[in-house]
């Protein structure tokens, strides 16, 4: 079996990138890798997605296709070798949302707004076809991995739970969602209008979910507190925007946030125990903070009732001698 190192050098032999400096990049909590490649003053991505761990660089591309014919800024592709799992992008910058307001903090509606308007303009276009659906069915399963790693695998009432309030309260989905649309996954790009100015990254994984999705995954974002005045600002920009109901779409929101910061309980609590992956184990008291401010909506009172009595907090939870 050919070794990654190999291949990549035969992915590039011949192209102008050839002998181009190769600088690894922090990875995500995925098996792909990232390597910038620099000439002069000249840089590319490479991203690495080995086919043997299951991943995939042609979903990632065609998104991509999809997002530029949008009007939005996602990495162009240079070069593409499917089979193996080897992808060169177009280098969008290196100065994330996340970077650039920890030196500017000022400037978090500018962005925050920024962002959103490409939420807007998203959920106003027909979906890209042939992805996969989050229907309340999906929604509850996607929960199965964390009673498993996180709670008790026995106490699967909390999936049927969330599935009857997905139903309820996001029973439709029919947006395209890039999935995890978060202040890491965006490249900040202030000398650019309109759209250029936010670099989209990440979406390999997207999906069609109910409208909203990645407005509460930006804005319930497990790597960074966001302020919750730039939440109700960006959430009312969303709605006004949107055209969607303001007096149902915060249950709604509310709903979606508590199911998407469920699931990564159990995908951080899996990365510590099975995969020995732990830097992700300071983050887990703030997401269930998130999860028990969204639960304390109203319209969610018997979700939060069985959350309270099938998940334990994290100090009392399998992962707690991890933290």
């Amino acid at each position: 079996m050919t070794d990654r190192k190999t291949l990549i050098r035969e992915f590039l032999a011949g192209s102008k990138w050839e002998n181009w400096t190769q600088s690894p990049l922090a990875g995500d909590a995925s098996s792909r890798r990232y390597l910038r490649l620099t000439s002069s003053e000249t840089t590319a991505i490479l991203m690495d997605a080995d086919p043997a761990t299951g991943q995939s660089t042609t979903t990632f591309a065609n998104i991509g296709d999809w997002l530029t014919r949008q009007g939005l800024c996602a990495p162009k592709t240079l070069l593409h070798d499917p089979a193996n799992g080897l992808l060169l992008l177009e280098d969008l910058g290196s100065v994330d949302f996340a970077m650039h307001l920890a030196n500017a903090p000022n400037e978090t509606e500018l962005l925050y707004t920024a962002a959103t308007d490409i939420l807007v303009q998203i959920d106003r276009t027909k979906p890209l076809a042939g992805l996969s659906r989050m229907t309340p069915e999906v929604g509850g399963d996607m929960l199965d991995i964390t009673t498993e790693w996180y709670g008790d695998s026995s106490q699967k009432q909390i999936i049927d739970e969330v599935k009857n309030h997905l139903e309820r309260f996001c029973p439709t989905a029919d947006k395209l969602s890039l999935r995890d649309f978060h202040a890491e996954n965006m490249i900040w790009r202030p000398n650019l209008n309109g759209t250029d100015r936010v670099g989209l990254l990440d979406y390999q994984d997207a999906f069609i979910a109910p409208p909203g999705y990645d407005l509460i995954s930006m804005l319930r974002d497990v790597r960074r507190v966001v302020d919750p005045q730039i939440a109700h600002n960006m959430t009312a920009h969303f709605i006004s925007k949107t055209g969607a109901d303001p007096d149902t779409t915060p249950a709604a929101l509310a709903c979606l946030a508590v199911q998407r910061n469920l699931r990564i309980l159990g995908v951080f609590a899996r990365l510590a125990v099975r995969d020995r992956k732990t830097r992700y184990m300071s983050m887990i008291p703030h997401i269930w903070a998130m999860i028990d401010a969204d639960l304390r909506h109203p319209a969610l009172k018997s979700l939060q009732k069985c959350v309270q009595q099938t998940l334990p907090p994290p100090h009392k939870s399998q992962i707690k001698d991890l933290l």
